[in-house]
């Protein structure tokens, strides 16, 4: 753009409220981000050092839970930060690598729970070809492919949108640097980018999301196929918990990047962004373990272990 930008930084406005309420909106993201980096962390380790959870599909699981550190890590301590500011600032850079990654990390995601969905389908509906399709290595390389185009993904509109011309005002009515309110910063109109960014978006999210549905619906016609009810229950867990973490972050992305966002209120915007970015990595942990036997004994086994190696020193 021949306009050069004037805007050297961005003034985030975080959460409406007086010093009572920024104290407590500060305690209550603290405690999430460290309850969320102690159960994805818990994860990640159980994963990596009991042999039992070396299938593809807990690694995957110990996969996830690392994205999903990454992933909050990406919002939440800038966030803390600009609640303890009293300027509320954020560089200009700053602002652009942020949305970059918090973008990528999150498409990541999506990726992952595609292959997540895939290596149970896999493991359901075709458990005899399952130890021969699903191998550790055929598991890495997808993971790899994951993170790969989830980096590629939304690079070259990130680049596109900072190098649209900022000429003040410099104020987001938001907690962190997202499409919309950037977008709606940029002092010359940029159709383009703002189409090409909303189609990209919504062809990652609808067709994850089919393939995702598609694969469990495939899985829930096997289900109710098997005669055994254990085998049914056992299954159902299994997916259920999946599922779940699906629908809680699908849901918060339909919400923001597929319904006409600009009409959304500030304050809806940013409910809805914290629900898919700081709810479902901090339930996550919850959901998983709780509902999986295996991934119990696992942590038991682990935190015995543990506390053994304590006392005998």
């Amino acid at each position: 753009n021949s306009e050069k930008s004037t805007v050297t930084e961005f003034v985030l406005l975080g959460f409406p409220g007086g010093q009572e309420m920024q104290i407590f909106l500060f305690s209550l993201f603290f405690g999430v981000y460290i309850f969320t980096m102690m159960g994805n962390g818990t994860i990640v380790c159980a994963v990596r050092w009991d042999q039992r959870l070396h299938t593809p599909m807990y690694i995957l699981l110990g996969k996830f839970a690392f994205l999903e550190i990454w992933y909050i890590s990406s919002t939440v301590p800038s966030m803390l930060a600009n609640i303890l500011s009293e300027t509320k600032t954020m560089s200009f850079a700053g602002c652009f690598l942020q949305f970059y990654f918090f973008t990528s990390l999150g498409t990541t995601e999506t990726y992952l729970l595609c292959v997540m969905a895939y290596d149970r389908y896999l493991a359901i509906c075709r458990p005899l070809h399952y130890p021969t399709i699903m191998t550790l290595q055929l598991c890495y390389i997808l993971m790899f492919l994951c993170w790969l185009f989830g980096f590629l993904s939304y690079s070259v509109p990130t680049v596109q949108l900072s190098h649209l011309s900022f000429c003040g005002p410099n104020i987001i009515d938001h907690f962190m640097c997202d499409m919309d309110p950037l977008m709606s910063l940029s002092c010359a109109p940029a159709p383009i980018t703002e189409i090409v960014f909303y189609i990209l978006s919504s062809f990652i999210i609808i067709l994850t999301l089919l393939y995702i549905l598609g694969s469990y619906t495939l899985l829930l016609i096997a289900v109710l196929k098997v005669p055994s009810a254990a085998g049914q229950r056992k299954a159902f867990s299994t997916c259920g918990s999946h599922l779940t973490v699906v629908c809680l972050f699908f849901g918060g992305l339909l919400a923001m990047y597929l319904s006409p966002t600009s009409e959304n209120p500030a304050e809806l915007q940013k409910i809805i962004t914290l629900f898919y970015s700081v709810v479902t990595p901090f339930l996550n942990p919850l959901i998983y373990t709780l509902r999986n036997k295996e991934m119990k004994a696992a942590l038991k086994k682990d935190l015995l272990s543990a506390a053994n190696a304590h006392f005998k020193e």
